[in-house]
């Protein structure tokens, strides 16, 4: 099956490493307008021009704090004066952080549901009427496995993703009525730079990392982000176009949920 996004513009957050840039540059190989927003400029640079450089589409790098209102109305307004419009969008900007429930101030809390969950609704309340008017559009928030089946020091990301799966069935049932799908994907343990980056401080090895840790995955290794960027890409297409409300476990068979 050839997927095309041939004509549609998106949008994705925390779209300058790993799983976002995967998703870009997946989406520009199947002809889709991509823009990126993501707080690091240098990296947010190299991926715009990497994907500048093995496409013909238009791609537009925004620096942004999508925890911040401002950020978030100040990124839509450019990418929708260059493209015209946000056919597809993905909310993936966010961390993982976790500790201690009771080590958790009121401030990470803040923190983290500002970043994971307010940026999503703010984007999709200002994605939604124009993906209405069109009849078309696509609404991915790239979750986590432990918003189905969190565990014990698991907050607060957990919780703000647990957040983001009912908000996602919520604007599924809304956009239903005209054409708009809405999905969530959630990882598993999938290669990353916020993976390696944490076992380069702590004086690791990275390969021997996934190594170690891909053995409790019952396909016995990390995922890599390309294979979630196609799993992405399809939902973004006309050929997912009778899936919505559902979430997704990109995760080698980790989570006990489905």
């Amino acid at each position: 099956m050839d997927v095309r996004l041939d004509g549609r513009a998106a949008l994705i957050t925390g779209g300058s490493k790993g799983l976002g840039a995967a998703m870009a540059r997946r989406f520009a190989e199947a002809g889709a307008d991509v823009a990126i927003l993501a707080r690091g400029r240098e990296a947010l640079a190299a991926t715009e021009r990497a994907i500048r450089q093995a496409s013909q589409v238009r791609v537009l790098a925004i620096p942004s704090d999508v925890s911040k209102a401002a950020d978030i109305a100040s990124a839509w307004a450019k990418a929708t004066g260059e493209f015209g419009k946000v056919d597809i969008l993905v909310n993936n900007a966010g961390t993982s952080r976790t500790g201690a429930f009771e080590t958790i101030t009121d401030e990470l809390w803040q923190e983290d549901f500002d970043l994971k969950l307010f940026a999503a609704i703010r984007l999709a309340r200002l994605a939604l009427p124009g993906m209405k008017e069109r009849r078309w559009g696509r609404i991915i928030n790239v979750l986590n496995i432990g918003a189905k089946a969190p565990r014990p020091g698991s907050a607060p990301t957990a919780v703000s993703r647990a957040a983001g799966l009912a908000l996602t069935k919520v604007l599924a049932g809304e956009g239903a009525p005209h054409n708009v799908l809405v999905n969530s994907l959630h990882v598993g343990l999938i290669r990353s730079n916020q993976h390696e980056e944490r076992v380069l401080k702590e004086g690791g090895d990275v390969e021997a990392s996934y190594r170690e840790r891909g053995k409790a995955v019952p396909l016995g290794r990390f995922g890599d982000a390309g294979e979630f960027a196609n799993i992405a890409c399809f939902l973004a297409s006309d050929a997912a176009s009778y899936i919505t409300g559902t979430s997704i476990n990109v995760d080698g068979g980790m989570s006990p949920v489905v």
